[in-house]
């Protein structure tokens, strides 16, 4: 056996990964998998949290990688701009009237109880989509993590703003934004991080797909 070879087989540790909720967690499972195919050894440490706590989490040494939904302060991180874009809508209960529609407006919007993301630069992001609209939504609550969210649309308490994700209920309906609403998704390190052999060699991996 080459000694490239063997030392590949050598690779071993644990890449811990704070992530966002995102269709990008697609994306990057499967290029887990793929790494591990080459690096059996080598384990994942998947920890699901909000962009602050996932930054939080990286400053603090417990994250190797994190994978942030834009808007986010990246200036102190190198980055990997991954493939989905996430796509803004509505769930609502599959009863409520809002269900029937194709996409939503800022005016539909205005006629329901709404459930937004607490941080400060996403609610900026979809103040500036309402527009002046905005004045007149009624807000019945906020959240960290699009499944609570979920729970509390399915139970009653109104309609959550949020990204696109599949099979969370049977019982939700995802109505997307008009105008249409879109954002960005990066995995992010620290610039100035001493990472691990085993990380490194992922980013390798990850930029090499990113760029072919």
């Amino acid at each position: 056996m080459r000694e490239k070879d063997r030392a590949r087989r050598r690779l071993q540790g644990e890449i811990s990964i704070g992530c966002g909720e995102t269709a990008n967690m697609t994306f990057l499972s499967q290029q887990m998998a793929r790494f591990r195919q080459k690096h059996p050894q080598v384990r994942f440490n998947i920890h699901s949290a909000t962009a602050d706590d996932i930054r939080e989490g990286m400053e603090n040494g417990l994250f190797d990688l994190g994978l942030l939904m834009e808007p986010a302060d990246i200036s102190r991180h190198s980055f990997i701009r991954l493939p989905h874009r996430e796509q803004w809508g509505v769930i609502v209960r599959d009863d409520s009237p809002l269900a029937l529609l194709d996409h939503v407006t800022p005016k539909d919007l205005c006629q329901v109880p709404l459930i937004m993301a607490k941080r400060d630069s996403v609610r900026s992001e979809l103040a500036a989509w309402f527009g002046d609209s905005f004045a007149h939504v009624e807000h019945a609550g906020s959240f960290n993590l699009i499944l609570n969210a979920a729970n509390m649309v399915l139970h009653g308490v109104g309609a959550a703003l949020g990204f696109y994700l599949a099979d969370i209920s049977d019982e939700l309906r995802f109505i997307p934004l008009s105008p249409e609403l879109r954002t960005g998704t990066v995995l992010v390190w620290k610039k100035d991080m001493a990472y691990s052999r085993a990380a490194g060699e992922f980013l390798r991996a990850l930029r090499n797909v990113r760029e072919a």
